[in-house]
């Protein structure tokens, strides 16, 4: 049986090729359509990158099972021990502008658990990675969370509707609210340090964040739903309910304060 590090350089080789495949569409021609159910866009290169790792990682792995964004889905991933979960671009309307900040995520899922994880931003030559009980890394480094423990002086990666007053027991925080496109990168940003916590509190697709939070995790973060439950994959309908993340103190204040 593959281990989690084994599963971790066959990420690490897949994200290299899927990088190559998206970068000979960046600032190119795209092939734009509209998904009927939500409207986000789609492009010929979202196609092409989920057609490149879905070669080497089934080829590599047979027996496991298959969840990504750009697939259509199959009960039959509920029943397999383990699961690739995949969102091949994620920040699509971030690349079709031509700008840097999209990521392939990638994730191995065992009962559950995610146990081996990559999320690569070749147009920033960031590679996010960890194995279970192996610690993260980034470009090889390791990376820990930041330490602050002050809700109201933290920077937090969060989008507008979350700053919503109904959301928020005892007033809206005064923290510092970023944004970026991708949330798996939003996610990564946290385990590197670079930002205190990331919150979203709307249903989150399971290949959006499978990486992302075993980077964190094993990064030495706090995450789970908005509620503060654990997080667990290859589920029937492949959601969340939403994600908050920051160091464990950090966290605990995070919760504390939402509805």
């Amino acid at each position: 049986m593959s281990t989690a590090q084994d599963d971790l350089s066959l990420l690490i080789r897949a994200a290299d090729s899927a990088g190559a495949v998206a970068l000979s569409h960046h600032k190119g021609a795209l092939d734009i359509r509209y998904k009927s159910h939500d409207q986000s866009p789609v492009t010929d290169a979202d196609h092409a990158v989920n057609a490149r790792l879905e070669e080497i990682l089934r080829d590599a792995r047979p027996g496991y099972g298959w969840l990504s964004e750009e697939s259509p889905d199959s009960a039959e991933r509920l029943d397999t021990e383990h699961v690739f979960i995949v969102d091949p671009i994620d920040g699509t309307r971030s690349f079709i502008d031509g700008s840097r900040s999209w990521a392939h995520s990638i994730a191995v899922a065992r009962n559950g658990a995610v146990t081996a994880a990559v999320v690569y931003m070749p147009a920033r030559g960031f590679l996010y990675a960890a194995a279970r009980g192996r610690g993260a890394t980034l470009n090889g480094a390791a990376i820990r969370p930041s330490a602050q423990r002050d809700l109201e002086a933290a920077t937090v990666l969060a989008t507008k509707p979350t700053m919503r007053p109904e959301h928020w027991r005892d007033g809206i925080p005064s923290f510092q609210r970023n944004h970026r496109p991708s949330l798996a990168y939003r996610l990564s940003l946290v385990a590197e340090g670079r930002f205190d916590a990331m919150l979203t509190l709307r249903p989150a697709w399971e290949w959006d964040i499978a990486a992302g939070s075993l980077i964190l995790s094993e990064a030495g973060a706090a995450v789970g739903d908005r509620r503060g439950a654990p997080l667990r994959f290859n589920n029937p309908h492949p959601q969340t309910d939403g994600v908050v993340t920051a160091n464990p103190v950090l966290h605990d204040a995070l919760l504390a304060r939402l509805w």
